[in-house]
């Protein structure tokens, strides 16, 4: 069983271009906006975050804080983007664990409540997440569920 270490980006600057990387490679949101993300964030020109798990010193789950997940409800922010764990490490409790201590995070900063944009249903809701409403997704004719977290 590995030990999971659970770290925030702010406090681990040096893993920037690593982490743009893998989020890009998970997601094919291009490398340059997760950098300028994260570079808001770490020229202190935001609030929001970016979340890590590491095994060793391999990335294997990760999420941000955004101003606005590709949807066309600007007012509800800031929002969980880009929520995922590696395969092979699901089923572990990774993304629930990053969930909690994004909203913790941005709780003690004084943001809250949170959104998070989303298809599945039944596994935001074990964190403390509610559906709120229906949001059409940028580009695209379909709409998804958003979620709060107050």
């Amino acid at each position: 069983m590995s030990d999971f270490k659970y770290i925030t980006l702010r406090d681990n600057p040096e893993l920037k271009t690593s982490a743009a990387l893998w989020f890009h490679n998970k997601w094919g949101v291009p490398e340059e906006a997760y950098l300028e993300c994260m570079d808001a964030l770490l020229n202190g020109e935001t609030k929001n975050g970016w979340y890590l798990c590491l095994d060793g010193d391999k990335i294997v789950g990760g999420l941000g804080v955004i101003d606005n997940d590709f949807h066309n409800r600007k007012d509800l922010a800031p929002n969980i983007c880009a929520v995922y764990t590696e395969k092979e490490h699901r089923k572990k409790g990774i993304a629930g664990q990053l969930l909690n201590m994004a909203v913790d995070d941005m709780k003690k900063k004084g943001v809250s409540p949170i959104y998070l944009a989303t298809d599945h249903i039944g596994f935001y809701e074990k964190y403390g997440w509610e559906f709120y409403c229906m949001v059409q997704e940028d580009d695209e004719p379909k709409m998804t569920r958003l979620y709060i977290h107050r």
